[in-house]
């Protein structure tokens, strides 16, 4: 009997300190990326600001839903909601490619549909970042099907240069160049979420 708890409690110990590896690892390679900041924290607050002030006037008396995608647009659409002046309803979907792959520009699905009945509804989609378009044109139509008064796009970030299909942009709150950016909701490989402000990795 006591061979046995000490076979679990071994089992365990071992569990942790994998854990505990796997934790050091990933904090280490963290620290090893290199991030250039491209917009600081009271920058991206004093564009939200004034983004918030034009959806607010844009949208006044009119019934409103905000649609985040998940994941990166998370904080970006709490900080925003939080500016406005508006009464709206809030939302999220989440969407990925078939076979969990990495690019939008394969086949697309719905892995979270939209809860709130948006018929008659003005829709504001809140996005973090459209490049190509892909995502964003698979789910403007995907929405149409709910009979929303009217859908347009809110994005944090925009890269004009990597577009594919023309995609309508109402708000936008920085135009980027080609590259691969983190913090204040995007992520690399799950990574940088929480940092404050939009960076670029650079190595």
């Amino acid at each position: 009997m006591y061979l046995f708890y000490l076979i679990q409690a071994c089992s365990a110990t071992i569990t942790l300190l994998a854990f505990l590896r796997l934790f050091v690892r990933l904090r280490t390679m963290e620290k090893k990326r290199k991030i250039k900041i491209l917009f600081k924290r009271e920058k991206i607050k004093k564009r939200v600001r004034a983004l918030a002030k034009k959806i607010s006037k844009d949208y006044a008396e009119r019934p409103l839903v905000l649609v985040g995608i998940l994941k990166g647009s998370f904080i970006f659409l709490a900080d925003l909601i939080r500016e406005l002046t508006i009464p709206v309803e809030v939302d999220f979907v989440q969407i990925s490619s078939y076979g969990g792959k990495m690019f939008s520009e394969g086949d697309l699905i719905i892995k979270k549909k939209i809860d709130l009945d948006v018929e008659n509804k003005n829709v504001l989609v809140v996005e973090d970042i459209v490049d190509t378009g892909h995502t964003m044109s698979f789910f403007l139509e995907e929405l149409k099907k709910h009979s929303p008064i009217s859908v347009a796009v809110c994005a944090l970030l925009e890269k004009p240069i990597r577009r594919k299909i023309p995609v309508p942009l109402k708000y936008v709150g920085f135009k980027i160049p080609d590259k691969f950016v983190v913090g204040y909701g995007l992520d690399f490989s799950e990574q940088h979420r929480y940092l404050p402000y939009i960076g670029e990795i650079t190595g």
